[in-house]
């Protein structure tokens, strides 16, 4: 069962072109939306899962090798409760945008690999590690087989919310978090912000038909 909950999107995701895939730092829309994006997988709690089933919500992780390698039975209790894994690469180089096209193609093709033979799905979305990206990046992805790149313009982090736009939650917003220590007040911050503003969580792939 999908998060929509018999909510019908307005907005369809652009197709490749130029052999780029589009880049999305969040869905335009003005249906009281929200989506959580979750990255890396460096800290690894069954608490975490719990709150945010607790909470009702459904998240798109975007998760790296270096992070997740000999784990892959931990994020399959997240794909069992109806979360969904994208990819972040196999290495989370800071450096990304400045490896070799070839380095780049095996980093996203290689995660997007290994995810699905571990996860029995192919990942879709693609973040770049630090989120910067080049016209190269977006031609890579589509090459490894993947629809979007995925951006935020809004971040839990450090036990708030920081905002690149506005000074509150929008319809729409792609919200960035990470498995960091702090992750519980980090979500804490998002509840009382998503509540604030009336959005809805929807999972990001339910919205844009991508499962």
């Amino acid at each position: 069962m999908d998060t929509l909950d018999g909510l019908v999107p307005d907005y369809v995701l652009p197709p490749i072109e130029n052999g780029m895939v589009p880049v999305l730092t969040k869905v335009p829309t003005e249906q009281k939306v929200v989506f959580v994006t979750i990255d890396d997988g460096a800290i690894k709690r069954d608490s975490d899962l719990a709150l945010l089933e607790k909470n009702g919500i459904k998240a798109s992780l975007f998760l790296a090798h270096n992070f997740i390698a000999g784990s892959s039975d931990f994020y399959r209790k997240y794909t069992a409760a109806g979360h969904l894994i994208e990819n972040h690469t196999m290495t989370h180089n800071l450096d990304f945008i400045h490896l070799s096209y070839e380095q780049q193609k095996a980093e996203i093709c290689g995660m997007a690999d290994f995810e699905e033979q571990q996860f029995g799905r192919r990942p879709v979305f693609f973040r770049p590690p630090g989120g910067p990206y080049t016209m190269a990046i977006r031609k890579a992805v589509a090459e490894c087989g993947m629809k979007a790149i995925v951006d935020w313009e809004t971040k839990a982090n450090a036990g708030g919310m920081d905002y690149q736009v506005g000074a509150g939650l929008r319809p729409g917003d792609i919200v960035l978090m990470h498995f960091r220590t702090e992750f519980p007040d980090d979500l804490a911050a998002f509840l009382k912000a998503q509540k604030a503003a009336g959005l809805k969580v929807v999972l990001l792939e339910d919205y844009l038909a991508t499962p």
